[in-house]
């Protein structure tokens, strides 16, 4: 808290004229003096100054004394520091105080405005004249003296002064800043600050307890916000978001501004304000909505991203330990000083500094390279090389693995890399569209609106040209400038009018729309989508890869050669195996048992095999994992991988007794045919020990054999006893079989269905397993995925061992790959090297897991889908798709919107293509012809909007349909040229848009020559019918792109609600346009018989369309076609 005191010596009395005068006479003599003695200018100059406050300065050293000091390198003078510190009256500890600040300026010297050089003659006798002169003329005049010019007479530092005292609070975290935190990590250092427990005490952390939050009245709040002042909050650099004028950054948008301007400023001029704005205004207008759907989808984006991080920042939830009591808080709450729970699975939040927990696997390849194998995993331990990075995947951590965390936010090593985050929202379709808009359109349109603006010109000049009166526009020398001005933006404006219409602009964002809607519909089917181009590659995968499937349960036990009964309890078991079993299952795992206080209710988390196993010993023999945590000490731990297949822990009793004098407990857990080889003996039903030789070693193997062929995950328990000692290691041979646990992954009904709809759409699905080939065998077959009535099936080829895949040479695995559908013993090196084969191949990938080793593999995928529930944070990370119920049926679900999104962008690019042709080549053959544009500049950005938005908005709605997941994927975005087999536009395509242009060329022309004969009308209704006729084809012809090779058009129709609304929209719209905006858009009102004369005219494009469909086409692209031609 601050305490002010202040003190006015003269308070708000008046000056008095006297002392006024004195003291201008005085600074112009001082002045004069100065002027006169150049050796005492520099004293004098600061007697100039107004008198300053005189107090006794009892300091026994001078500025010469204190330089000399540094300068000369000696501190015997003074009796060293102490001593300079005392002649400067300074406490070391406490610094000086605020009172003395103004008399050590005084002493020692203060930085001065003119710095160090020598005060200016003339400067000096201008402010003594100009000060006089102020004197003399407040003597003159009382009244403004008493009001303006009191104060500034006055010596300003000699008459009042203001004295404050301020208590300033004790810095916390004074000994350690967020710079000297980040260089921990970043330089892999800890000398300078005393190792971990030095980290902890400067960030004054209790490095078992956590971070203190009770300690002030304000609770964990204050402490929180404290640490991040200090050191800063868990946050990053949000991704630039679009802006919503970024549309107007197209040059040809600019160009029809620049001609909306001039055409206003012109109208005004010669219509006068009332009807003279018509055509400028109506430009604006048009250019606004032409732009207004690339602005709200600009809009929207921002808000979504917006809602993104907010989703996150609550979404994603960290263990950590706060005043002693674990809790859960979101990742973008973790400041410096937390003490943070690792576990197998998990994303490092911040950087640290491992304290706890024996070792840690982890895999950092996201923060430094792509394509990293798992065997180049870093090992962390809490002893060296103790030093975790932000982003860093867990893919292997003991019992209690816990970190300090030191940098948060933009100071972790990640954040100092990351200067500026910009995130590629484009997705391939997008950028194949708009390369085909830049590269090919726009060049040829720009040469194309250059001839039509020389034409329109020529008939200009040559008086070809008629105003709206009749009267020919340009009459030579007569012309007035203004007029002349105006007829040049009108013909500009509408040459690039025809070149912006004719560029198929929309296209882009209507992707963007299609995306936008297909993901709101997979969020209702519990999908959801990480990555936009996710959704439209899935349309096109070949081949998925199926890493994990449901989930598990224990239902088959053998102790020793002895099957154990469904329902088996403790009382059947000797208690010493019992003891062993629980000590097994309990303390070598990375999962973990909850039991809720209020209820019954037990959570058990972990893998799926590390849930079953927990279930099964919590449930059936009443493990209680808290209480032997309590009393076993964890020295060494192994963590499971996917390469040993194994995992193991040695224990000793917290509290040594008789029976157990300090021995040393071995306990290993895993793959059963592997353990088994590491056992010498095994524990019959009566807890005996007993020898293995060869023939029970076989009856051991036949039982996992017989497990295996009844689609069960055969795990082993086995354990051995080793005397105390230092430097042990984990043992790996002469152990003793416990016992063989067989756990079912049961094939749900769904499962099976949705394998065979994934075959019947033209996708491989291969299974990728780390059981053996025994039960991988049975499981591929029951789920569908293997065939035994599949003639062009080879068994042999179909399944293989993941290390018999190892050692395929690089030509074998690219030949036979695409014949495998199930890989057993696999290890997440051949996950990896799985789907960098198929990719290899040409294929599109989608990799289906969620289990610990799945991200290399879901990474390097062309599309990761992940399980919501069993998938763990690092696997979600890695992932494009998440299923949130894990249920597999929902992959083809997925496959389906990924097809629908490419086959809706096809309706699209079909619908636009057909209105840029059609108006391009009518108004080409307007302009040859000399006749008049029927499509005004207005009239044409008016059907450009009913295209680029409604049209797009329509089609972007339709649904996947039972048709799609019968047909072959189409070829992937990123891989496409012009040269390809099936390219984005095909030869359907093609075929429907040249005779639906055609047509509608032909019934625009026929109009336009001979419209006012036959419907007996005037131009301008006849114009008016033109614009009515042409969007009235456009809205049919979206009913035509709804199917673009069945004939059936109307299939469905009723059930897409929101399509048939746009439609009706359309056409309201039309109408308002025409009978209420006429004088705005330059038409008539219509009569009904001419209303029914344009709707008859397009209504002819559904018949028309069906014809059509009946011409077969080509199978070979059209573009090849035109190329074939040219040659010849």
């Amino acid at each position: 808290m601050a305490t002010v005191d202040v003190a006015t010596k003269h308070g708000k009395g008046k000056p008095n004229k006297r002392w006024a005068l004195a003291f201008a006479t005085i600074y112009c003599i001082r002045a004069v003096f100065s002027l006169l003695d150049q050796k005492k200018e520099k004293e004098n100059s600061r007697k100039l100054l107004p008198p300053t406050r005189n107090s006794d300065v009892l300091i026994d050293v001078d500025k010469t004394d204190l330089a000399a000091i540094v300068k000369e390198k000696n501190l015997d003078q003074l009796g060293g520091v102490e001593g300079i510190a005392s002649a400067l009256e300074t406490n070391i500890r406490n610094g000086i105080s605020i009172h003395d600040v103004a008399l050590r300026k005084k002493a020692f010297g203060v930085s001065t405005k003119h710095g160090k050089g020598k005060p200016n003659k003339r400067w000096g006798l201008a402010f003594a004249t100009i000060y006089s002169a102020r004197a003399l003329l407040s003597l003159l005049d009382q009244k403004k003296k008493e009001k303006k010019n009191s104060r500034k007479l006055l010596p300003p530092t000699r008459n009042s002064f203001v004295l404050i005292h301020v208590e300033a609070p004790e810095a916390a975290f004074s000994s350690i800043d967020r710079t000297a935190l980040a260089a921990i990590v970043k330089e892999k250092n800890l000398d300078q600050l005393g190792g971990i427990e030095g980290v902890a005490s400067a960030l004054e952390t209790n490095i078992r307890n956590g971070i203190s939050t009770t300690s002030t009245s304000t609770g964990a709040v204050h402490d929180v916000a404290l640490r991040q002042k200090a050191f800063g909050s868990n946050t990053y650099q949000r991704p630039p978001t679009k802006s919503l004028t970024e549309g107007f950054k197209d040059i040809t948008l600019l160009i029809l501004l620049l001609c909306a301007a001039l055409s206003l400023g012109l109208g005004i001029k010669e219509h006068g304000l009332k009807e003279g704005w018509y055509d400028g205004g109506g430009i604006f207008v048009a250019v606004i909505l032409t732009i207004s759907p690339s602005a709200v989808s600009n809009f929207i984006q921002n808000r979504r991203l917006e809602r993104l991080f907010k989703v996150n920042s609550n979404t994603i939830k960290v263990n950590v330990v706060r005043d002693g009591k674990p809790q859960q808080i979101p990742i973008f709450e973790i400041v410096a000083g937390d003490v943070v729970f690792l576990n197998t699975g998990d994303q490092v939040p911040a950087d640290g500094l491992l304290f706890d927990g024996h070792q840690l696997q982890v895999d950092e390849s996201s923060l430094i390279w792509e394509g990293v194998s798992t065997t180049d995993r870093i090992q962390v331990k809490s002893n060296r090389n103790p030093f975790l990075l932000f982003g860093s995947k867990v893919v292997a951590a003991g019992e209690d693995a816990r970190m300090l965390v030191t940098s948060v936010g933009m100071n972790t090593t990640w954040g100092a890399m990351m200067t500026e985050t910009a995130i590629n929202e484009e997705t391939p379709l997008q950028a194949w569209l708009n390369k085909f808009a830049s590269s090919i359109a726009k060049p040829a349109l720009a040469v194309l609106s250059f001839l039509i603006v020389v034409a329109l010109l020529v008939r200009y000049f040559t008086g070809n040209t008629e105003n709206e009166k009749g009267n020919q526009e340009f009459v030579g020398s007569s012309t007035k400038a203004g007029a002349m001005v105006n007829s040049m933006v009108r013909i500009i404006a509408v040459a690039v009018t025809i070149g912006l219409v004719a560029i198929p602009e929309g296209l882009s964002w209507a992707v963007a729309v299609i995306l936008a809607y297909s993901g709101n519909r997979m969020i209702a089917e519990k999908v959801i989508v990480r990555k936009r181009s996710a959704c439209e590659t899935m349309g096109s995968a070949t081949t998925i890869c199926i890493l994990t499937l449901n989930q598990m349960k224990v239902t088959k036990f053998w102790l020793g050669q002895d099957p154990i009964g469904e329902d088996p309890n403790s009382s059947s078991i000797a208690t010493n195996v019992l003891n062993l079993i629980q000590q097994g299952v309990a303390l070598n795992t990375t999962g973990s048992v909850y039991r809720a206080t209020s209820g019954s209710n037990t959570e058990f988390c972990g893998s799926p095999s590390e849930k079953a196993l927990l279930s099964w010993a919590s449930l059936t023999f009443g493990m209680q994992m808290e209480k032997l945590k309590q009393n076993y000490t964890i020295l060494l731990v192994e963590a499971f991988n996917s390469e040993k297949k194994r995992s193991g822990v040695s224990i000793r009793r917290s509290t040594r007794t008789k029976d157990d004098n300090g021995t040393i407990h071995v306990h290993w857990k895993g793959a059963a045919e592997i353990i088994l080889a590491m056992c010498s003996s095994y524990y019959d039903v009566f807890g005996r020990m007993k020898d293995m030789d060869g023939n029970e070693r076989t009856i051991f193997e036949k039982i996992i054999e017989d497990m295996a062929a009844s689609s069960l995950h055969c795990l082993a328990l086995a354990h051995v006893q080793i005397p105390d000692q230092e430097g042990h290691e984990l043992k790996e041979d002469g152990l003793a079989l416990i016992g063989l646990v067989g756990i079912e992954d049961p094939c749900r009904p769904e499962v099976r269905k949705a394998v065979d709809d994934c075959q019947k759409a033209g996708v491989n699905v291969t299974m990728i397993t780390g059981d053996n080939v025994f039960v991988a065998r049975e499981i591929a077959t029951e789920c569908g995925i293997l065939r035994p009535d599949d003639q062009d099936m080879n068994e042999t080829e179909a399944v293989v061992e993941g290390e018999v895949f190892r050692n395929y040479t690089p030509e074998e695995r690219l030949e036979k790959v695409e014949k495998i559908r199930v890989i057993a013993r696999s290890s997440s090196c051949d996950k990896l090297l799985m789907v960098q084969c198929l990719k290899e191949k040409c294929d599109v990938v989608a990799v289906a897991g969620g289990g610990t080793n799945d991200s290399q593999a879901l990474k390097e995928a062309n599309i990761g889908l992940c399980m919501g529930i069993m998938g763990t944070q690092v696997e979600k990370e890695s992932s494009d798709i998440i299923i949130l119920d894990d249920n597999f049926a929902s992959i083809p679900r997925v496959l389906g919107w990924g097809r629908c999104v490419y086959n809706n962008t096809q309706k699209i690019i079909q619908l636009q293509l057909t209105v840029n042709i059609a108006a391009l080549v009518i108004n080409i053959v307007e302009v040859v012809s000399a006749h008049e544009i029927p499509f005004t500049m207005l009239k044409l950005l008016w059907v450009n909007i009913i295209i680029d938005t409604l049209g797009a908005l329509a089609l972007a709605t339709e649904q996947p349909t039972k048709e799609l997941l019968t047909e072959k994927p189409p070829p992937p975005v990123m891989s496409r040229t012009t040269t390809q087999a099936q390219p984005l536009i095909t030869n359907i395509m093609w075929r429907n848009i040249l005779f639906q242009a055609l047509y509608q060329v032909v019934a625009i022309l026929i109009l336009q020559f001979s419209g006012e004969s036959i419907f007996h009308v005037n131009e301008r209704v006849k114009d008016t019918m033109i614009l009515s006729t042409s969007v009235l084809c456009q809205v049919f012809n979206q009913v035509n792109a709804r199917r673009l090779e069945k004939k059936n058009v109307f299939k469905g129709i009723h059930k897409n609600k929101l399509f048939l609304g746009i439609i009706g929209i359309t056409i309201i719209l039309q109408m308002v346009v025409v009978e209420l905006l006429k004088k705005f858009t330059d038409t008539e009102s219509l009569s009904l018989g001419q209303w029914g004369a344009c709707l008859g005219i397009a209504v002819l494009s559904l018949p028309i369309g069906w014809v059509v469909k009946c011409i077969p086409v080509s199978d070979k692209p059209f573009v090849m076609q035109l190329s074939s031609l040219v040659e010849f």
